[in-house]
């Protein structure tokens, strides 16, 4: 079948029902006269006329065969196609009212015989047409023919409501896009009246009067003057750029360009001209705010601005405390509804088509925010999803991973749609066609087919298409889906009463990222009926997952139903659910204090703290975790005493968590105290040598290598968890000296010391301090000693600029960006040397000799050496002002001397001849002069390296 006689048979199955006509549609042939009356009255139904008309011209006919055929041409066929074209022209031809009225194959197919009367040369494309030599009434025809072809495009990004069957042109429309914007941008360079087809001009055209020329004439027809035309089309083109925007950000000066000029042209056609423009002024106004907030095109300070586009000025601007103060200024005038982002939701969900697409492509997991979006799509959602999978491929060459990724999820949206018509439109596109083999397309419709046994998804749809209801297995599909996305647990029981009563089989593993800890798996699994089972499974995997994105509310409720569920049957069970909720009130109150709350735990949580220390219930699964947050959250809010003194001894000797803190909690009280009184410390190093050491329990991988790293998450996890800073520092202490001793110094370490660290794990102790100083800094990153500590991490792994980088950070905040002077304390002999050390390894040693004057002994040596090194990376004579030291610039002048280096020796000199670095000076002015070009050295450093 032809596309012409498609159109026709979808004009016919498609056309919109409105009011009954009082009038039949085989009366206006009996009547010449009778049309011209009918449109006089007060509801003549023009729309409706015009489906009736083109429904009988367009209605396919049967041989003696049998067999359809396409409409005939006869002459009662073109009378009732004039007649749906005078109907038109009543209507002045406004394609606002008949888009809305009309399903699109209809008003293609009027269009096309409003092309055909108007004498539009056949085969041509209307773009290679010259508008200004074709009669009036023809170029009329193309420029709305093409108005209409582009104001489809824009509806289709819109995600308008469409008629059915849009998708049997939406090809085509897009493929003549250019071409319709090249036709219009040609009539708007055109200077004259134009002239559309009347009623009059019509029935001159089927008398076939037209011989004399009166319809090809400059005045036949209704006058449309330029300045309406031109408003009109502008307005259409501005919009078709609007929405290419997104694609090519120009574009969106296009926009603004032809809005600006459809504004100009409404005021004059308001007062000069009776009007024939038909356009949405508010969404005329919302282009151009939009279009001059995307170009930058409007002043904040004028008093016309909308807050929509000062806010979007301020923003494109980065000017945030503004947009903050405009905020609040609206809030106080209350003149403006409150300012937000128009068709947020749309945007969201489309961000979250993108985002979908993106993971398809990378082979992750799709989101359940996008699996919500397939619940219940519309149309136009799987359009837009289409859209993006074909743009996304739109490479020369896709590699073969991708187009298998985005076969596989084609596949995924079709087995995930509900409604079959919607599985029709991935099935039928283009691109499924292409990423999908036959024998998988095959199998995929074999399935489809299972929902019912009436439908054909390889044939073309019929109305009664979108009305087949799913299958039982369809339903077990949904209530899945919905298990899955449900955080209510009466829905969750409901969903899972449902799906037992359709099928038996274990629920629990619908979902592979349901995780219950392995210490409870048993117990769980063990339950004997399937439905509690599956409950009890599910809840607590979903309240887990809950805490871990800290969504500590839906936990609270998913857990608190799961405890009333196994209260009824499992006191060993209520026992875990009870411990579950303790850690769960645990994380939610250090979330609490991560987010900056200073309240003080309850006295209910600390007891409850306390009473898990001390339980001691026999075959209880318990997980390692809970003890570890536990001692954690006593040690972070300084629960020292319960540690040190009201904990018994049994319970240190059986509980190695509570050992551990009750070592740290010690230790931290003795800290201020001599160094003879710290008993504890000897004790906590002992423990923690432990925990680091190689047992010969443990298990060899299969490269002989002994794996206490993949153990360290269970048997040092404690170490991770807290964030009191003095628990932390003494860690970190501990841990520096544990690596600095087996790494470098086990010569220097006394016999007895060093027998108990043959067993440490070298790499391991090396992977505990970085995590903890990087945890640390996560909580203050401010804090000079653990930035150094980060620093000489970063040293002996040969990282020198990132060292640097974090040495110079920790000189920075204690000196107010090296306003003042850095403490001794903080920068050390040691350190000071190991930022030459990097200076020097990153070639750059002129900085090297600057920071040799910053040691307490000028190393002269070094300086001198560093000064030597002709390949030098850093900014050489520029540094000289940073010198004090006369010895290094005297040894400059003779360098540079000893080179031919006439200009450098030149600026060597003149450092030299600073009168505050003269030796006669006091030692005061020279202290003050040395302090001064430490302080503006090390700013240039830090901005060298931040």
């Amino acid at each position: 079948m032809s596309a012409e006689a498609a159109d026709r048979v979808a004009a016919v199955t498609s056309s919109r029902p409105g009011t009954p006509l009082q009038t039949s549609w085989f009366e206006f042939l009996l009547d010449d006269s009778l049309l011209e009356k009918h449109l006089q009255k007060s509801n003549p139904a023009p729309v409706q006329l015009i489906n009736q008309f083109l429904e009988q011209a367009s209605k396919p006919s049967v041989n003696e065969q049998n067999q359809v055929q396409p409409p005939a041409d006869n002459r009662r066929n073109r009378t009732l196609k004039l007649l749906a074209l005078k109907v038109a022209a009543h209507m002045k031809w406004d394609l606002e009212v008949l888009e809305k009225g009309l399903t699109i194959p209809v008003l293609n197919m009027l269009l096309n015989e409003l092309l055909c009367v108007s004498k539009v040369p056949p085969g041509v494309k209307h773009v290679d047409l010259d508008l200004s030599t074709l009669p009036p009434t023809t170029a009329m025809a193309v420029i709305i023919y093409n108005r209409w072809a582009i104001r489809t495009i824009v509806l289709s990004i819109l995600l308008l409501p469409l008629p059915p069957l849009y998708h049997l042109l939406h090809p085509y429309l897009h493929e003549q896009a250019a071409d319709s914007i090249s036709v219009l941008e040609g009539a708007v360079r055109l200077k004259k009246d134009f002239y559309v087809h009347t009623m009059r001009t019509l029935d001159l055209l089927a008398a076939d009067t037209a011989a004399n020329g009166e319809t090809e004439s400059s005045t036949a027809g209704l006058r449309i003057s330029a300045d309406e035309l031109h408003c009109q089309v502008h307005y259409d083109l501005g919009g078709i750029f609007f929405h290419q925007g997104c694609t090519d950000l120009p574009i969106y000066e296009k926009a603004r360009d032809h809005f600006r000029q459809t504004k100009e042209l409404l005021k004059k056609v308001i007062i000069f001209y009776h009007i024939h423009v038909h356009l949405d002024e508010k969404r005329l106004a919302g282009y151009w705010n939009a279009c001059r907030a995307l170009t930058g095109d409007c002043d904040p300070s004028d008093p016309q601005t909308t807050p929509y586009d000062q806010i979007n000025s301020l923003i494109r601007a980065h000017n945030y405390p503004a947009v903050i103060e405009a905020f609040i200024k609206d809030n106080i005038s209350r003149r403006n509804n409150k300012i937000k982002p128009l068709c947020l939701d749309e945007v969201c969900h489309k961000l979250c088509v993108c985002n979908a697409i993106r993971d398809t492509l990378e082979g992750e997991i799709l989101s359940v925010r996008f699996q919500q979006l397939l619940l219940k799509p519309s149309k136009q959602v799987v359009d837009f999803i289409l859209e993006v999978c074909t743009r996304s491929l739109e490479k020369d060459r896709p590699s073969e991973a991708s187009r298998r990724n985005m076969a596989n999820f084609l596949k995924t949206l079709c087995e995930s749609l509900e409604d079959l018509s919607l599985v029709f439109v991935v099935s039928s596109h283009k691109l499924f066609m292409e990423l999908l083999k036959e024998e998988e397309r095959k199998v995929l419709v074999e399935q489809m087919r299972k929902r019912s046994a009436t439908i054909n998804l390889s044939a073309k749809p019929l109305p009664s298409f979108y009305d087949i209801p799913a299958s039982a297995s369809v339903n077990i599909g949904q209530l899945e889906q919905q298990l899955i996305l449900s955080l209510e647990p009466r829905r969750i029981r409901q969903i899972l009463i449902e799906l037992h009563g359709l099928a038996e089989r274990p629920f629990w593993r619908v979902n592979s990222k349901w995780e219950v800890p392995p210490d409870y798996i048993n117990v769980i699994l063990g339950i004997k009926d399937n439905l509690t089972k599956d409950l009890v499974y599910i809840l607590m995997a979903k309240g887990l997952h809950c805490i871990s994105i800290k969504d500590f509310t839906h936990a609270r409720q998913l857990f608190s139903a799961c405890l009333e569920l196994v209260t009824e049957f499992s006191p060993k069970l209520r026992q875990v659910m009870l411990n579950e909720i303790l850690l769960l009130e645990v994380r939610a109150h250090e979330a609490m204090a991560a987010e900056g709350s200073k309240e003080r735990p309850p006295p209910d949580l600390v007891s409850r703290v306390r009473g898990y220390l001390e339980m001691r219930i026999h075959d209880l699964p318990l997980r390692q975790v809970v003890g570890e947050e536990c001692v954690a959250f006593m040690l972070n809010w300084r629960e020292n005493d319960y540690l040190t003194l009201q904990v018994s001894q049994s319970l240190v000797m059986n509980n190695p968590y509570i050992k551990l803190g009750q070592l740290l909690a010690s230790t931290c009280k003795e800290l201020p105290g001599p160094k003879e009184s710290r008993r504890t410390a000897k004790e906590l190093w002992d423990v923690v040598v432990q925990i680091c050491s190689i047992s010969i329990q443990h298990k060899r991988n299969s490269d002989g290598r002994i794996g206490l790293i993949k153990q360290r998450e269970s048997s040092m996890g404690i170490l991770h968890r807290y964030d009191e800073p003095l628990v932390l520092t003494t860690l970190i202490s501990l841990f520096v000296r544990l690596h600095s001793i087996v790494r470098h110094e086990k010569l220097n370490v006394p016999i007895c010391v060093l027998s108990s660290i043959q067993a440490v794990d070298v790499e391991a102790v090396a992977v505990t301090v970085k995590e903890l100083v990087s945890y640390a800094l996560t909580l203050n990153p401010n804090n000079q000693s653990w930035l150094i500590t980060q620093a000489d991490i970063y040293f002996v792994t040969n990282q020198y600029s990132a060292a640097l980088n974090l040495y110079l950070q920790a000189g920075a905040v204690c000196s107010d960006f090296f306003t003042k002077a850095v403490p001794p304390d903080i920068y050390t002999d040691q350190v000071l040397k190991r930022m030459i050390k990097c200076c020097s390894m990153l070639n750059c040693h002129t900085q090297v000799a600057v920071l040799c004057q910053f040691l307490r002994e000028v190393d002269y040596m070094t300086a001198f050496k560093a000064l030597q090194e002709q390949n030098s990376h850093d900014a050489m004579d520029s540094f000289y002002d940073y010198i004090w030291d006369v010895t290094i610039l005297e040894y400059l002048t003779h360098i540079h001397h000893k080179r031919g280096e006439t200009e450098k020796r030149q600026i060597a000199i003149k450092a030299i001849g600073q009168t505050e670095l003269n030796t006669s000076n006091p030692e005061e002015v020279l202290q003050l002069a040395a302090q001064k070009r430490k302080k503006r050295f090390l700013q240039a450093m830090a901005k060298l390296y931040f």
